[in-house]
């Protein structure tokens, strides 16, 4: 073998080359890297020298006045700069969070945004030792090996795990400001025609059945006098307008704005419901779905004192959503 080929070692690359190398990709020069990191020149370049010999490639090329990285180099730095702030990112949560308790807790941005926040001043006032971390998305994290303490999931009960904790079940109503309700009454579905309706305008396809406006029409729609099966097929009914959106926050938004009527998840709208700023005006034609929401714990948390009293105050909350709810599940 040429005593000039670099080979590759297979050991890891110690952090602080990595780091000596990322300042000084970052300056291309030597004395500027070496004040960041408050080592001499000298020690920065045997750092560098030393992650070349270990990767088996140069990484930067050394000219009289100038530094400029090299292909391998711009291949390594694409990959440190991200892992070092990953790295130093989590140390500042680790620091922070030293000698403080704190529950994680996973849910999908449209709960976290219409139930869960509205009502977490009040967990907050109980304990306002205990720090809240909210994690909301729309990808279902894995609980075997995410760093959280609780899920809030919306799912069928055959899909849910034995331990899920079940919140409350889920209705579907028409809902609306009270402001264009004045302008225009909504007596029944026939006054739909006059009116614009909200939904969804990319509902999941498993959830398609249950969500959408055309199943309510179906239900509750049909001419006066001709509810039976054997009335034959039911001529559709068609609003004013339509109005779509991608997530149940933004459907219920526009209702509040006085927009249109939504088609709203009840227990996503029991707040609002609650305190006067959407209305229900056919609350005679509220539909079930076979969606429930669940508590469920991760199989690795431990049931330390702050995690089981975040549990039990969305019990409390949930037991009042289903009262509001008219649900003795």
């Amino acid at each position: 073998m040429s005593t000039g080929t670099r080979t590759a070692r297979s050991r890891p690359i110690p952090v602080g080359q990595l780091r000596a190398f990322e300042a000084v990709a970052r300056h291309l020069n030597f004395r500027a890297a070496a004040e960041e990191l408050y080592l001499t020149q000298s020690a920065v370049s045997r750092q560098i020298q030393a992650l070349e010999d270990d990767v088996g490639s140069p990484l930067f090329l050394r000219h009289t006045r100038a530094v400029e990285l090299t292909g391998a180099g711009l291949t390594l730095l694409r990959a440190t700069g991200t892992a070092l702030e990953r790295i130093d990112g989590a140390v500042r949560q680790i620091r922070q969070r030293a000698g403080r308790r704190t529950v994680t807790l996973t849910t999908w941005a449209s709960f976290a945004s219409m139930w869960l926040i509205p009502r977490l001043e009040a967990f907050q006032r109980r304990h306002p030792d205990i720090d809240i971390r909210i994690d909301a998305g729309d990808a279902t994290q894995d609980l075997a090996t995410s760093d959280v303490d609780l899920a809030l999931r919306y799912a069928v009960p055959q899909s849910v795990t034995a331990d899920a904790v079940r919140l409350f079940g889920e209705q579907l109503t028409p809902v609306a400001s009270p402001w264009l309700l004045r302008e225009h009454p909504l007596r029944s579905a026939e006054d739909l025609r006059q009116l614009t309706l909200i939904e969804a305008g990319d509902i999941h396809p498993a959830h398609q059945e249950w969500l959408s406006w055309q199943r309510w029409l179906d239900t509750h729609a049909a001419p006066s006098g001709d509810r039976t099966a054997s009335a034959g097929p039911r001529p559709s009914l068609q609003p004013h307008r339509w109005l779509y959106f991608n997530y149940a926050s933004q459907i219920v938004q526009a209702a509040l704005t006085g927009q249109g009527v939504a088609l709203a998840r009840l227990p996503m709208v029991a707040h609002s419901l609650a305190s006067g700023d959407l209305v229900e005006p056919l609350p005679d034609t509220r539909l079930g779905s076979p969606y429930v929401y669940w508590l469920v714990p991760a199989p690795h948390s431990t049931p330390r004192a702050e995690v089981r009293a975040f549990r039990d105050w969305l019990l409390e909350e949930a037991a009042e959503t289903r009262v509001a709810m008219g649900d003795a599940s």
